[in-house]
């Protein structure tokens, strides 16, 4: 999204700007020193401002055990160097258990969700109203069908097929309305970790990044891999990565995550660790 946080911020405080034709934006009251949309305007003076005005003093960070467990040894060791970092300029950094949050069931859950809403809202692309045109009309079925074939890539198709699957009668109430449960209790687990910390500290990825293609062909594999980044997603609470460090020359993230519309606190604790980073 952008090359540092201060960046990321600016961004942030674009995309949020008040929109008076959508109706379906959150009502919010900006704080005392917010700007005229959501972010704030000491970011806007964060290169010149430095690290002293903009501090984690005081900062409550949890790291949730259940997302550091089995993942790689330089993976870990970059995220508590970065939660060290951290807490000695002030912040308060504490091990935390997430006891409610299987992350097996976040996976599936997510995937089950984001496919059939996949299947759902790319159902219109069928070349009539939207999407290819190949330019030659035979039966509706044929047409279709290499409309389709053509127009989406493999994963598409794939996250299609599964979506429309777990969608189809008999196993909408087994899998999608199950995963909608499951969601529900993973946002209720986040909710509760953030009510005692300001801001939760994970890895992005429980490894460092693969080489391009390596996994292309083992989609089960890719999937996996997002396994500390569904959780957060299906809470809905705000999230930033930030590198924390390399491994092999490959960088290794950091993911904050924090409460609902309270996005401020994690580019704070972020734009800090960047000044410490160098």
């Amino acid at each position: 999204m952008a090359s540092n946080v201060t960046d990321t911020a600016l961004l942030l405080d674009v995309i949020s700007a008040k929109d008076e034709r959508d109706t379906t934006q959150a009502k919010l009251k900006l704080k005392n020193n917010a700007s005229a949309n959501y972010c704030f305007p000491w970011w806007m003076n964060a290169e010149r401002t430095g690290s002293e005005e903009i501090n984690v003093k005081g900062m409550r960070i949890g790291v949730p055990k259940e997302f550091i467990e089995g993942v790689s040894p330089a993976v870990k060791k970059s995220v508590w160097n970065a939660m060290h970092k951290l807490e000695d300029s002030g912040a308060s950094v504490d091990e935390i258990s997430m006891r409610g949050l299987n992350l097996k069931y976040a996976l599936a859950s997510y995937y089950i969700i984001a496919m059939s809403e996949a299947s759902s809202n790319l159902a219109r692309f069928d070349g009539l109203r939207y999407g290819l045109r190949t330019g030659r009309d035979e039966d509706w079925h044929t047409t279709f069908s290499r409309i389709r074939g053509k127009g989406f890539g493999e994963e598409v198709k794939r996250r299609i097929v599964l979506g429309t699957y777990a969608l189809s009668a008999g196993y909408y109430g087994r899998y999608y309305l199950k995963a909608l449960k499951v969601r529900t209790r993973i946002k209720a687990e986040f909710e509760d970790a953030l009510k005692k910390h300001d801001i939760l500290a994970m890895p992005t990825m429980p490894f460092v990044a693969f080489k391009l293609g390596e996994r292309i062909k083992d989609p089960l594999s890719l999937y996996l891999a997002d396994v500390n980044t569904v959780p957060v997603n299906l809470a809905g609470v705000p999230s930033l990565s930030i590198p924390c460090g390399f491994s092999n020359g490959l960088p290794i993230g950091l993911q904050l995550v924090g409460k609902h519309f309270d996005e401020d606190t994690i580019l704070r604790a972020a734009f800090v660790f960047e000044i410490l980073s160098g």
